[in-house]
């Protein structure tokens, strides 16, 4: 459908951009669909079943346990059985339009490659916003190519939120790390 370029926040977000880069890298993300997507809301991207489009294990899945640098550190952090991260509630950046954030189950350290482009003000998702469970951490933003999200935003779904037409992540490319 296009392309669009993100800015992430790896002076503010360390531990999250750092594990997103890791799997950018290796080419994790290559090849994958976004598997829910729903308008005035957000598109969500990155589990690994998604490499086929309708895979009712969609949305389930994670990267392999491991260890990855935490650029700017001299730290290394790990990725559990389960592929998941610890939760990096430090920095307190809101879940606004254009900014990506860590999707997770609901459980604490359960982010692990899933992450949602918001298309709205979805501040009941903020990890600081202490009226609700949700519990999302934002560690970059979409700097162009916006448009392009919301269309995406906009396509037909079936019931469960996945595109009826496949949106695919053909290539996934690091500039300035």
């Amino acid at each position: 459908m296009g392309s669009f370029k993100v800015e992430l926040f790896l002076d503010q977000m360390p531990l999250t951009a750092s594990n997103w880069i890791d799997l950018a890298k290796t080419g994790f993300y290559d090849g994958i669909h976004f598997h829910r997507v729903i308008p005035n809301f957000m598109c969500q991207f990155g589990c690994p079943y998604a490499k086929d489009p309708k895979s009712p294990r969609a949305g389930t899945g994670g990267p392999t346990a491991g260890e990855f640098e935490v650029l700017g550190t001299d730290q290394k952090a790990y990725r559990d059985s389960g592929g998941n991260i610890e939760d990096e509630f430090t920095t307190k950046l809101g879940n606004e339009p254009g900014t990506l954030s860590m999707a997770n189950t609901g459980q604490p350290n359960s982010g692990g490659s899933q992450f949602f482009i918001n298309v709205n003000n979805n501040s009941s998702l903020n990890w600081f916003n202490r009226p609700t469970t949700s519990a999302h951490p934002v560690f970059g933003k979409v700097v162009e190519g916006y448009d392009l999200i919301e269309k995406i935003s906009q396509v037909p779904t079936d019931s469960g939120d996945n595109p009826n037409e496949p949106v695919k992540m053909i290539k996934i490319t690091i500039d300035g790390v």
